[in-house]
């Protein structure tokens, strides 16, 4: 599933509400007005009968804030009310959005803890790691000018938010339309603010975007009917939303053909004439003012843990070993008369790996997935009720994507999760990967995962909007270890794919710190992939690519998998018989995305439950 530019959306633009706050004599309402004047009044505990009664009006704004302040990621998350809008990319609505920020982070310490329940402090503390997590990152270091890149940057996230939007009623239509009439003015602000990162010399390496402009030129079409943008009005009836003599055909064409593919060549024009020009050189954050301080923020940005560049880059050479000798055991296995490269270089270079049209590769994953459903039952206690798919990544897009990721649904919109394959370049996508790649993108990994904490019940409603990437992660490479138990992985070279994956991220560790900290050039980078993963070389430069693009993300999965296998083992060694498979993955996944350090506790207080269950039974 990729994150990078939802937790950058997550803190865009707050919209100021119309009227002035006036006192309120029902302290479990907010009062009407901005933000800000709703955070005072929160602030002041004497508007309130409890402190359980203020904590949770400040749960309430948090989540209204998150929804005015990035509609784009309302629309992920299924919540109506700002389908119409564009979260506001303009620099001065940076500068308020943080200034929200700053109010939220302090707001951790309003509270006088023992007047709070176990669940109140439990929600605190995880509200109060999200907000201080972003407001530590935001406010050191200026991540707003690292919003464009070729895997996922601000403008491919464009077509993919009007994709997702439903279009089952005259009013969806309508926000449809409105904000394919705001993507000029979008396009605009982040032209604005990455034209201020230029002058600031904070810019992206120069690899991480020679791919925007010709992604950019697939997005604009001569005729409008076969735009990115018409896809969502493509099945509609020709009567739909009549304005005046116009159908909603002619008049999405109109906005196209006079404001969206103008725009979309100006933004090409300035990427290919003013940013591409002044990208850099350098690879590393490193090179950028404050960039070792930076990167550590980072690290404790997407892996919640307060570990260094030098002990991540030492653990994941130690991963690499480890997974390496049981990589070896396979090749022994088959009897393959060569050593780990040779056997890579076979399973890159033989065609029965491969198949040969995009149909057969998605009808494949597709089969995978379906196979796996019905098994899924004896893991979990607990399944979501939202439905998903199998897609192909969008053309635009694809040749500088990954080879797979999932792009959440939501129930309460309609929208089905989607698992995105790649059909790029079909000789690097090989069939030995693919079981392992379906578990982590769809079942039981993130739409899983992210199904289940979208449903969450008798939780503040921020709590089933939280992303945090150890996690989410961590839970999806976790996941791919299942496989035997789902019935996969049966084929040697299926259970090799799933080594390979899991060797990508531990090499993770030892490049992303490499490039980052430890001077490696992307030459380096490639070289070390390659020698020790039988991953194509093509993904392989795709993978590099990302992590110079995006610091410290990718460290992510290989930390949070650890710590769910470190978890699973002591509750086997301390549960024994009574350990259950199924009640594990269900306290896992019932409190949605949260940071390690709580995950861990959860399960420590899920294990002493048991322990204290089983001390009755033989007391009695």
């Amino acid at each position: 599933m990729k994150k990078h530019l939802i937790n950058f959306t997550a803190l865009s633009m707050v919209f100021l509400l119309f009227s002035c706050a006036t006192k309120n004599t029902e302290p479990t309402e907010l009062p009407e007005g901005t933000i800000t004047e709703k955070l005072n009044f929160i602030k002041n505990p004497k508007n309130f009968n409890s402190e359980s009664e203020r904590l949770n009006l400040l749960f309430e704004a948090y989540t209204d804030y998150q929804i005015e302040a990035s509609p784009m990621m309302a629309t992920f998350s299924g919540k109506p009310g700002y389908d119409h809008l564009w979260d506001d990319f303009s620099e001065e609505g940076l500068e308020k959005d943080l200034s929200v920020l700053k109010i939220f982070d302090e707001s951790k310490d309003w509270f006088q803890p023992d007047e709070l329940t176990e669940e109140d402090k439990i929600n605190l503390n995880i509200f109060s790691r999200s907000i201080g997590n972003d407001y530590s990152l935001f406010s050191q270091f200026p991540v707003q000018y690292f919003m464009i890149d070729q895997i996922q940057g601000i403008h491919s996230i464009i077509p993919a938010v009007i994709q997702m939007m439903p279009t089952n009623s005259p009013e969806a239509i309508d926000n449809l339309t409105s904000r394919l009439e705001g993507i000029s003015a979008l396009l605009t602000d982040v032209e604005k603010v990455l034209s201020k990162g230029i002058d600031k010399g904070i810019v992206m390496p120069k690899n991480t975007v020679l791919l925007v402009p010709d992604q950019l030129k697939q997005m604009y079409s001569k005729n409008p009917e076969e735009s990115v943008f018409y896809m969502p009005f493509a099945n509609l009836k020709e009567d739909t939303n009549i304005e005046g003599q116009q159908t909603i055909h002619e008049i999405v064409s109109h906005i196209i053909g006079t404001s969206i593919n103008p725009a979309l060549k100006r933004f090409t024009t300035f990427m290919e004439e003013e940013y591409l020009p002044n990208t850099r050189e350098s690879y590393g954050l490193k090179a950028l003012p404050n960039g070792e301080a930076w990167y550590q923020e980072y690290i404790k940005y997407f892996t919640t843990t307060d570990m260094t560049a030098k002990e991540i880059h030492d653990l994941g050479l130690s991963e690499v070993a480890r997974i390496r000798l049981e990589m070896e055991k396979i090749i022994l296995q088959l009897n393959f008369d060569g050593d780990l490269n040779d056997f890579n270089d076979f399973l890159r270079e033989d065609p029965q790996f491969y198949y040969n049209t995009p149909e057969e590769l998605l009808a494949a994953y597709r089969d995978i997935c379906k196979r796996i459903d019905p098994v899924l039952p004896q893991l979990f206690g607990k399944l979501p009720r939202l439905t998903y798919g199998v897609k192909r990544v969008p053309a635009y897009s694809e040749k500088a994507t990954t080879t797979a990721y999932y792009q959440s649904g939501s129930l309460k919109t309609g929208i089905p999760g989607y698992f995105f394959a790649n059909t790029y370049n079909l000789k690097s996508r090989p069939k030995w990967e693919m079981e392992a790649l379906s578990i982590h993108e769809a079942v039981p990994g993130h739409h899983l995962q992210i199904a289940i904490a979208q449903e969450l019940e008798n939780v503040p409603e921020f709590r089933t909007m939280l992303s945090f990437t150890a996690f989410v992660e961590g839970w999806g490479l976790y996941s791919e270890s299942l496989g035997p138990a789902l019935g996969m992985y049966k084929d040697p070279y299926a259970k090799y794919g799933q080594l390979t994956y899991e060797m990508w991220r531990a090499i993770r560790l030892v490049v992303d710190t490499g490039i980052h900290v430890f001077d490696w050039s992307r030459q380096d980078a490639i070289d070390y992939f390659k020698t020790n993963s039988g991953k194509s070389e093509n993904d392989i430069t795709v993978e590099i690519d990302r992590y110079i693009a995006w610091p410290g993300q990718a460290l992510a999965y290989k930390i949070g998998e650890l710590k769910i296998k470190e978890l699973r083992k002591r509750s086997e060694t301390t549960l024994k018989d009574r350990f259950d498979i199924r009640a594990f993955h269900d306290v896992v996944l019932g409190s949605g995305s949260i940071p390690l350090d709580v995950l861990e506790d959860n399960i420590d207080h899920w294990i002493n439950e048991q322990m204290a269950i089983e001390n009755n039974t033989v007391n009695k």
